[in-house]
């Protein structure tokens, strides 16, 4: 029988969501890998637990996060009914839809009929009458923005989600969205777009600043760029890595000699910080209080520990900034 740390909120730091009421905790963890059909239940279970033990409250989903689609959120579920249920009036329990889930013209994309019908099905899965979070996974340049605003403001009405979010929106997508559901009174509060060393999207585009300036939270993924900002890959690819096994995300030829260069840099620098490279990596996106909280993924409950210790230390000196700057420009 499962029992929660007490001490689970001493350490965890918690950031307020844009404008909202809602906190999150400053490390989210997400189901994207290692929750599907082909990962075992007792590790799965263990990284749930590991996660809230560490004061991380917030678990983020999709519908067609897997393999096989919806496999996340059923083992989810299976961990909830088993253990975590107790504690749901603790958890910010995320999911979304957007991506291809099922056959035909109604399981994709920003319709009202697909954003329905999935959130039904996501909740069934999972065994929940409601989800605190749900996003648009994508824009969709084919539905009118009207259509997809409208049905997030009437799944919020419904009772089926308390908040909405929107993922992989730009700047000018964001402004056009989030107009609708200033309009609307939907209580719209995040953003959820990549954001690492090695990824400043949202910094070019505006979006970082933008959400900063106008009570829009910000989460963001693939904060380690798929593993790259680790020390897993300084002397080497092992042979069970993420590029051996599972070669979608992460490509051998992402492994060049001037990108291994770089990372070898950096992870002196987290060195002489009493870091990881992979600590110093998620401490630098929450260096300076724009980013609401950071996703992780997990293939193992030691580096959820590993990634919440990082929490110590989240400051950077200027001197430390131009060198990452340097060796990252």
């Amino acid at each position: 029988m499962y029992t929660a740390n007490d001490k689970r909120y001493d350490t965890m730091q918690y950031n307020r969501c844009g404008r909202s009421g809602l906190m999150l905790p400053a490390v989210s963890l997400g189901l994207w890998h290692n929750f599907g059909s082909n990962a075992g239940f007792d590790n799965m279970q263990s990284m749930c637990h590991t996660a809230f033990d560490s004061g991380i409250t917030h678990f983020d989903l999709a519908n067609n996060y897997g393999p096989v689609y919806g496999a996340a959120e059923e083992n989810f579920g299976r961990i909830l009914a088993k253990s975590l249920s107790v504690y749901r009036d603790e958890l910010v329990i995320s999911t979304k839809a957007g991506y291809d889930m099922w056959p035909g013209p109604y399981g994709n994309w920003g319709s009202k009929k697909y954003l329905v019908a999935s959130l039904d099905q996501s909740l069934k899965r999972m065994g929940l009458d409601y989800v605190d979070i749900y996003y648009h996974h994508r824009p969709d340049k084919d539905t009118p923005v009207e259509e997809t605003a409208g049905a997030l403001d009437g799944i919020v009405r419904s009772g089926k989600a308390l908040y909405v979010g929107i993922s992989n929106y730009n700047k000018e997508e964001t402004i056009a969205i989030a107009d609708l559901f200033h309009k609307m009174g939907t209580p719209f509060i995040i953003n959820q777009r990549k954001y690492s060393l090695f990824d400043r999207t949202i910094e070019r585009d505006g979006l970082k600043d933008y959400a900063a300036a106008n009570g829009i939270g910000v989460i963001t993924f693939c904060p380690l760029a798929q593993g790259l900002l680790t020390d897993r890959y300084i002397d080497g690819i092992p042979q069970d890595s993420r590029i051996r096994t599972d070669g979608r995300f992460l490509k051998e030829e992402a492994l060049g000699s001037e990108t291994i260069d770089k990372v070898r840099a950096l992870n002196e620098i987290a060195k002489e910080r009493g870091q990881s490279l992979a600590q110093m990596a998620l401490a630098w996106i929450l260096r300076d209080g724009d980013i609401t909280s950071v996703l992780i993924g997990a293939s193992k409950p030691a580096q959820i520990l590993d990634n919440v210790g990082m929490l110590s230390n989240t400051r950077f000196s200027g001197e430390e900034l131009q060198k990452i700057e340097q060796i990252c420009g």
